[in-house]
Formats: structure tokens, C-alpha cells, sequence
């Protein structure tokens, strides 16, 4: 494993930094040049893991989520934290159109969309510890 680059930003569990999320972690990206698609899939599965973070890990406490992302061989890994309450079963909660809210209208998507736009996806999960979404996004070599 040849890691070209790192970092790492905490930030509170607020809806308003969803789009900080967003932006960070496409700045870091932009220096795998990544074309305007690839760049919107990482953006849009990041906006899904901190969007669920904020939603159901901590379930309108407060508490903080961490972004992690590495460079590695042309590929961006993006792992979005939080020491929430975790996900009982996680085979459930990553099917199409589950929800653990539907009392929200939430579509159920978030885990689809994730595994989706980037090329892998896993869960890390353990109840009343928190939840780990490590995706990873091969950047097409120019």
C-alpha cells in the first residue's frame, strides 16, 4: 500500500456541515483530477454517510462526526465516523428502501447510494459505540 496523502477533520453533528463535509472532502480529492462525475459520486456518497451519521447515529444528540480520507494508488478512501448509538443489524439496514425513522420520511436509500457512486463500501458497526462507513473511489487514470 503506497499512502500519498492524508487527512482527517472532526466536526459537530449539525445538518449545516453536511456541505462542509462536501466540500472538504472533494478539495482533498481534487488532487486525483478527478472528472466532474467522479468528483460529484464521492460528494454525493459522502453527503449520504454524514447525513446518516447526523440522522440515526445520534438520534438529535450531539456529538461529533470524523472525516478520514487517504490517497492511495489513484484512490481516494473516505471514512465518515461517529460514536453514536450504531446499527443493530447491519444486513438490514444496508437494504434498498429500509429505514430506521420512517416517521421522518426517510427513503431508505442512503447505503445505496453510497455503494452506488463508489466503487467499495463497507460497514463497521457496534451499538452504543458507533459506526464507521469506509468507501473507496478508484480515480480513472488520464
Amino acid at each position: 500500500m503506497n499512502v500519498q496523502n492524508h487527512m482527517s477533520v472532526t466536526f459537530l453533528n449539525k445538518s449545516s456541515n453536511e456541505s462542509f463535509a462536501r466540500v472538504v472532502v472533494a478539495a482533498f480529492a481534487a488532487q486525483l483530477d478527478p472528472t466532474i462525475e467522479e468528483l460529484a459520486d464521492i460528494k454525493t456518497a459522502v453527503s449520504e454517510a454524514v447525513t446518516n451519521a447526523i440522522i440515526h447515529g445520534y438520534d438529535k444528540k450531539e456529538g461529533n462526526i470524523t472525516i478520514a480520507c487517504t490517497i492511495i494508488n489513484g484512490c481516494i478512501e473516505v471514512c465518515v465516523s461517529d460514536q453514536g448509538r450504531g446499527i443493530e443489524d447491519v444486513a438490514l439496514a444496508i437494504q434498498p428502501l429500509y429505514t430506521s425513522q420512517p416517521e421522518m420520511e426517510r427513503s431508505g436509500m442512503g447505503f445505496t447510494v453510497m455503494e452506488t457512486f463508489m466503487n467499495k463500501l463497507e460497514i463497521q458497526s457496534e451499538k452504543n459505540k458507533g459506526t464507521t462507513v469506509r468507501m473507496v473511489k478508484q480515480i480513472r487514470s488520464r
